[in-house]
């Protein structure tokens, strides 16, 4: 992760921020902190989780839309690209035309960590959500082989964590079936 020269800017100045080189940067307290392109395993995972989710929003004909990489205000300096979120439509509509950045909580964020994201997807973004009150939030760790589910209870984050054949518990997907292996399956090329 590199920070950019520019030393200080307002939320709505990035929101309009444009250097030129179609880098992706996140806000963090008035700083613009360039994010590294993800691995193709990165987009992998999170290709099908989009795929996935997109199937169980269809199939329950929920007024929903699964988006990547789109942003999410966390604070008054802060705003955070996910690599995952699940919307409302009307969330959606309110950023028809402008940038994608949700000041709104989405129903659920999914992060996939990569070796320089592990402290910003565990401790920063898991606290920038649960005071966004983000209610449903996934952490797919292909480092570790596990997906850390955290759902809000009472302002905090409770943390299970599912490994191997475990099919994931969701609150927003009740039904879904999906195990931790088949997820991180999809990173490989095989």
């Amino acid at each position: 992760m590199v920070t950019t020269p520019v030393t200080s800017i307002t939320f709505e100045e990035y929101l309009t921020y444009d250097d030129g080189n179609s880098s992706h940067y996140e806000l963090v307290d008035g700083r613009l902190e360039l994010m590294n392109p993800p691995t193709i395993q990165h987009f992998l995972i999170a290709k099908l989780l989009e795929q996935v989710m997109d199937a169980e929003i269809k199939r329950c004909s929920l007024p929903w839309l699964c988006i990547r990489e789109s942003g999410v205000r966390t604070g008054q300096t802060k705003s955070r690209l996910t690599d995952l979120c699940v919307v409302t439509l009307e969330q959606a509509r309110e950023l028809m035309n402008v940038s994608a950045v949700f000041q709104s909580p989405p129903l659920l964020i999914v992060e996939v960590v990569s070796p320089e994201s592990v402290k910003r997807d565990y401790r920063y973004k898991r606290s920038e959500y649960a005071a966004l009150e983000v209610p449903e939030y996934w952490i797919v760790d292909p480092l570790e082989g596990k997906i850390s589910v955290l759902l809000l209870e009472e302002g905090l984050y409770e943390e299970t964590v599912f490994t191997a054949n475990q099919q994931i518990i969701s609150q927003t997907f009740p039904e879904l079936a999906i195990a931790v292996e088949q997820i991180l399956d999809a990173g490989n090329l095989n």
